[in-house]
């Protein structure tokens, strides 16, 4: 069996579990998760996340050829999202608010984990990306590798990580502009 096919299927595992738990309305710490609409800064960033390569997407304020994320060296802002998923649509507008006002500080990208390439065409993504006013960075985790990493378990879900590779706050759910902006900052150094 190829790395890549068990990767994938490890993945699909987790992401099944971790909708089950979006459907709930219950999505573990462990998973990344906390109350549904909430922020939670992360209390136990003691070990640094190491980084993954992954393929970007040619879309609005975005290209095509790849990212390392998080960022060595930079604060990262990762929003977690599927094309499929309502409620990752209804926060485009707060993340495009948030973007705007801090996205110069940290190195903005939105991450879907979705088969692009196979079952989801990259010109879907691109569009979807387009419609929601999409303007920074968005790539491909089709292997789910850096989700697993940043232990992310429902959608959307977001991880401000800093400098250091240190997650700084992660959380699931929709949220505000203030509630993004004040968890990227948790990631800066000020």
């Amino acid at each position: 069996m190829r790395r890549r096919d068990l990767l994938a299927g490890l993945a699909s595992v987790g992401v099944l579990g971790g909708a089950g738990a979006v459907a709930t309305g219950n999505v573990p710490t462990a998973l990344g998760g906390d109350t549904p609409g909430s922020g939670e800064t992360a209390t136990d960033a003691s070990e640094p996340v190491d980084s993954v390569t992954i393929d970007t997407i040619d879309a609005p304020g975005s290209r095509d050829g790849e990212v390392t994320l998080p960022a060595p060296d930079r604060p990262t802002f990762v929003d977690f999202f599927g094309t499929w998923c309502p409620p990752c649509a209804e926060q485009m507008p707060d993340l495009v608010a948030a973007h705007d006002r801090i996205g110069d500080e940290v190195l903005f990208v939105s991450v879907t984990t979705e088969d692009v390439g196979d079952a989801v065409s990259e010109e879907t993504v691109a569009d979807w990306w387009r419609e929601h006013d999409g303007d920074w960075l968005v790539a491909a985790d089709v292997s789910a590798e850096l989700a697993a990493r940043l232990n992310v378990g429902g959608y959307p879900s977001a991880r401000a990580v800093d400098a250091s590779g240190r997650v700084r706050w992660a959380t699931s759910g929709t949220h505000t502009t203030e509630e993004f902006v004040d968890g990227i900052e948790s990631a800066l150094d000020r």
